[in-house]
């Protein structure tokens, strides 16, 4: 047995590792243990954030691979160009860097890690929460007085814990590919090539860009199709890449703590579900949680009841944006590409996209804002009704 820790972290990606340095930088005794050997490895995400959640969490130049300030988003078959003011530009982050970025403060403040770290099980009882992970072949057992649970969706740690399963989810694939000096994200919105999501080619570098898409079922055969499809286009010069695969919840869980166990980021669903991004979000509700554990580990009481306040916050803080979101993803799943392809017109006639980058205070992370801002103008929603022949209101299933 290791000794006691004030709080074990499980999972060191860039929510438990933020989790974690907060918790150790403020005077507690902080273990992370992750599973995979190497906090560098490759991950399934397209690695972009804004800057407020650069600015928000003092994310380093030094993991930023680049600064964009357009994208084209492709309907079956049109195109549409939108340009990001400064303050709105997209940071495409190096995720394994970014990774070890954390990582590195988080220790820097004192929390211990160990990877190669199975977590097998988590116990809660009444005197601390008792963590078997498997290491090098051997079986360990820690102990700590709480545990965050924050190493991803594919975890059955919540479920374990009587907090239940992530009821909506899909499967995101990606590919690292050479490409022919590609300046903007592109975007793709086709039923027929990401159906019920969306399909992106992200440049990393002026030779480099992730291709990846998000799908219920199947995603390495439509990823495939989609890498063949670009490179008879030309926008790739590469299609023997590795995919990587990543589960995406497009709900969060119905409970997100117990007795002396709070869970945070993709393990609980904080994921934009219209982009399935969730560094930022996770983030958010990451520092909630850190208030939560730092003030009941003082008290010493981190009873189920003492840990809710994270629940009430982080549901305060994203909960009408998760709902309004994963409506919108409910209802673009049901359209057809030719009504996709109307939606592309009604947005370029009515110059929907421009009205809404002339907003002050537009967000690149707040896509609920700009969902109601759209329903809340009658023109928008009458011609978006009269192509869809289908109710365009919240609620609709």
């Amino acid at each position: 047995m290791l000794s006691v820790h004030d709080v074990i972290v499980i999972g060191a990606g860039p929510v438990g590792s933020y989790t974690a340095g907060r918790l150790a930088g403020m005077g507690h005794k902080v273990l992370v243990l992750e599973r995979k050997e190497r906090l560098d490895e490759p991950v399934c995400c397209s690695g972009i954030i804004s800057e407020e959640c650069v600015r928000s969490f003092a994310i380093s130049e030094s993991v930023i691979l680049r600064r964009v300030n357009g994208a084209t988003f492709f309907s079956p078959s049109k195109s549409l160009h939108i340009g990001l003011r400064q303050k709105n530009q997209a940071c495409i982050v190096d995720r394994p860097a970014l990774n070890l970025l954390l990582a590195q403060r988080a220790q820097q403040n004192g929390a211990e890690y160990l990877p190669g770290s199975l977590v097998k099980e988590v116990k809660a009882g009444e005197g601390g929460v008792r963590v078997i992970a498997v290491r090098g072949g051997e079986e360990l057992a820690f102990e700590a007085k709480a545990a965050v649970v924050a190493d991803g969706f594919r975890s059955g740690l919540a479920s374990m814990l009587g907090l239940g399963k992530v009821s909506d989810f899909i499967v995101g694939a990606q590919a690292e590919v050479s490409t022919n000096d590609l300046n903007e994200i592109e975007v793709y919105f086709n039923q027929e090539v990401a159906p019920g999501f969306f399909a992106w080619l992200v440049p990393t570098s002026p030779a480099k860009a992730l291709v990846g898409l998000a799908v219920r079922h199947n995603p390495g055969l439509y990823l495939k199709k989609l890498i063949s499809s670009l490179q008879a286009q030309g926008k790739i010069v590469s299609t023997d890449a590795e995919i990587l695969y990543r589960g995406i919840p497009l709900k969060p869980l119905t409970k997100t703590c117990g007795n002396r166990v709070i869970v945070v980021g993709d393990a609980v669903g904080q994921v934009k579900p219209t982009t399935g991004g969730g560094i930022y979000y996770g983030l958010l509700c990451a520092d909630i949680a850190v208030r939560t554990l730092h003030q009941a580990l003082e008290r010493n009481i981190l009873s189920a009841r003492s840990l809710a306040g994270y629940e009430r916050g982080w549901r305060k803080k994203l909960g009408q944006e998760l709902r309004l979101c994963y409506w919108a993803r409910k209802f673009y799943r049901r359209l057809s590409d030719r009504q996709i392809d109307r939606i592309f017109d009604i947005i370029i006639s009515n110059e929907i996209d421009k009205a809404l980058l002339d907003m002050d205070d537009l967000s690149f992370d707040w896509h609920g804002e700009i969902l109601l801002r759209v329903l809340k103008q009658q023109t928008w929603l009458k011609a978006i009704n009269a192509v869809l022949k289908v109710p365009f209101r919240i609620g609709a299933d």
